[in-house]
């Protein structure tokens, strides 16, 4: 059944997820256009802009959106549940053990190891996206502006959302 495939899916890749959404897309990204195929590379793209730009955690907004597409309000309501369900029970026996824990050196070496795999993820994700968002020299120059403006100037994000859609509008008329 449809439902548990997406439960599944989404409960592995929310188990083997570590860094928060963007170290979850090369996993979402291997799932949902390759392993199942269902939906394409360029749909994945779509669908991590939407989840960008709706509030709320990039993998739930994927998770769900997948879910709804692949099999209506009961697939996105099996797919959200699959990627939210190992957070929940894995929070749930680190706060019981954490504070007993958390001084001693092999849970502080294992948090130095999981640091760098969180930033390569994060970094993997980041190339994937590239991939598939740069068309033009427009989406460069989009791009450009963004990363300048957020890096350089901390710019909030909401109004970097908004500038750059208005700047898509204008140059892609």
């Amino acid at each position: 059944m449809i439902y548990f495939k997406l439960f599944y899916t989404f409960f592995k890749i929310g188990l083997f997820s570590f860094g928060g959404g963007y170290a979850m897309l090369p996993l979402i990204q291997q799932e949902v256009t390759l392993s199942n195929k269902w939906i394409t590379v360029k749909e994945f793209i779509d669908i991590v802009a939407i989840s960008q730009i709706t509030p709320g955690p990039i993998a739930i907004n994927s998770a769900t959106y997948i879910g709804y597409k692949i099999s209506g309000i009961l697939g996105s309501i099996f797919a959200t549940i699959g990627v939210v369900m190992p957070s929940i029970i894995i929070m749930l026996i680190i706060c019981k053990f954490f504070f007993k824990f958390k001084n001693n050196k092999y849970v502080e070496n294992a948090f130095l190891g999981l640091r760098p795999a969180t930033v390569g993820l994060v970094a993997a994700a980041a190339i994937l996206v590239s991939n598939s968002s740069f068309i033009d020299y427009k989406s460069v120059i989009i791009f450009l502006f963004a990363f300048i403006a957020s890096y350089k100037y901390k710019a909030n994000p909401i109004l970097l959302t908004i500038i750059s859609a208005i700047i898509g509008l204008v140059l892609y008329k």
